[in-house]
């Protein structure tokens, strides 16, 4: 057994850029010894988005970038034995698998083993009686567009340790795409919590991609990143015991230290001393960040307890249509002409109930729903503003109003009005809850023993 498992991230989300792969791969390749690529895109509404595709097309469902992430990378892993381990199965794990068989095939390589997980798909009806047990009452009332479930990384452990070249999974924890791998590398007994901690913050510091090397940490005059334009994706050292050392590939942009570490660290824990997983709870409390060199940054002192019995939940369910319009105004008076407008639309869409205003370069990103921080913000003179309106509503006739009465601004005034952009589309809500792992049974299968 090799002391050192080598992961590298090339996604850290749906629609990450698509060119991360190369410099990661190559670094793997060249340091040797045994290696895994992993894809992370899979964010709180993207099974929901990808289960709405699957509707329209049940050949859909999967990651939509899923070719251009792993064509121009498939045939350099098979050939230096980096396996790569991925949820763009998202709502179609095996559509995903036969594309990636169809990739291989269409570059000439040998027919990878390729192995899909399941079991997180709770939204059929089979499921009913358990996400009803954890929703009560409340379930009724909901129209399910997906339901799935953050399983663990046993299965993909068993799946590469039977021999996977790629394992596709739909909604795994984001550290499990890591705590897998290490769990078949090293053979660690499932109940060492302390080395499953270690593999999991490992995870952790990978699942966003970039943002640990500097992407989402840079703010320029106060936290300088040299090369975003080139941003290398992280690679983590993980050793017998679960240790790891974060870098990225030579030549590449961005930065790595304690800072970019420590930030990403912190990323989405509620606990420090309680990160609950579906396959332990980590505590990083006493855990140490070290600079061992140039871009390289070594945690330890993680510590794991007993994982948590139930396993976290997400539903999203139809929530009606949004509907949204945009409109610009330049030059003397366009912010009182972009209030103006807005005044009108709240106006002749009362109907629709509560509209969102922003004015776009005065307050956007600090407004709210209800529209109170455009109230409260003070009437001034600024000369370059797009008004933006939207709102929620059962009914689609309904809702696609707004998307004619912005349009009509344009002749029906104030003056100066143009560049209008409108659309309606389904909203989504969200809804999450715990259920038994009893109620989640998860398996794998190679994809040529289930499909001709």
């Amino acid at each position: 057994m090799e002391p050192i498992l080598r992961v590298g991230c090339a996604a850290g989300f749906s629609g990450d850029r698509t060119d991360a792969a190369g410099p990661v791969v190559d670094a793997l390749a060249a340091a040797g010894g045994p290696a895994v690529l992993i894809f992370e895109t899979l964010a709180e509404r993207t099974l929901a988005l990808a289960q709405l595709a699957r509707r329209h097309d049940p050949e859909a469902g999967y990651e939509p970038l899923l070719d251009d992430l792993v064509r121009p990378v498939l045939a350099r892993c098979l050939a230096a034995g980096i396996r790569i381990v991925s949820n763009f199965g998202a709502a179609n794990p095996d559509g995903a698998a036969r594309h990636i068989a169809r990739i291989a095939r269409e570059l000439g390589l040998r027919a990878p083993r390729i192995a899909v997980v399941r079991g997180d798909d709770l939204s059929g009806a089979a499921s009913r009686p358990v996400l009803a047990a954890a929703l009560g009452d409340h379930l009724g009332g909901l129209a399910i567009v997906s339901a799935n479930a953050y399983i663990g990384a046993e299965a993909i452990a068993d799946a590469l340790v039977a021999g996977a070249d790629v394992v596709v999974c739909g909604r795994v924890a984001d550290p499990s795409l890591t705590v897998g791998p290490a769990l078949a590398h090293f053979g660690w007994d499932r109940t060492d919590w302390d080395r499953l901690a270690r593999a999991t913050m490992a995870g952790h510091l990978l699942e966003c991609g970039a943002q640990v090397t500097g992407g989402y940490y840079a703010d320029p005059g106060h936290k300088d990143v040299p090369g975003l334009a080139s941003l290398g994706y992280p690679i983590a050292e993980i050793d017998a015991d679960g240790h790891c050392t974060i870098t990225k590939p030579p030549g590449t942009g961005g930065r790595i230290d304690i800072h970019t570490v420590k930030e990403q660290l912190l990323y989405e824990v509620h606990d420090p001393a309680a990160y609950l997983t579906p396959d332990v709870v980590a505590d990083i409390v006493g855990a140490t960040v070290t600079e061992t060199g140039p871009d390289r940054v070594r945690l330890a002192g993680v510590r794991g307890h007993p994982r948590p019995d139930g396993l976290k939940v997400n539903v999203c369910v139809e929530a009606g249509w949004f509907a949204e319009g945009e409109i610009s105004y330049a030059g003397a008076r366009a912010e009182a002409r972009a209030r103006l407008a807005a005044d009108v639309l709240r106006e002749r869409l009362a109907v629709l109930g509560p509209l969102r205003v922003d004015l776009i370069g005065v307050t956007s990103v600090l407004a709210d729903d209800g529209g109170l921080a455009l109230a409260d913000h003070p009437a001034g003179d600024a000369r370059d503003v797009r008004l933006r309106v939207a709102a929620n509503h059962p009914d689609r006739r309904t809702a696609e109003r707004l998307g004619r009465e912005v349009t009509a601004l344009y002749t029906c005034g104030p003056a100066g009005g143009g560049g209008v952009r409108t659309s309606v589309r389904p909203r989504l809500g969200t809804v999450s809850c715990s259920v038994p792992r009893t109620g989640v049974p998860t398996t794998w299968a190679f994809i040529e023993e289930t499909t001709a």
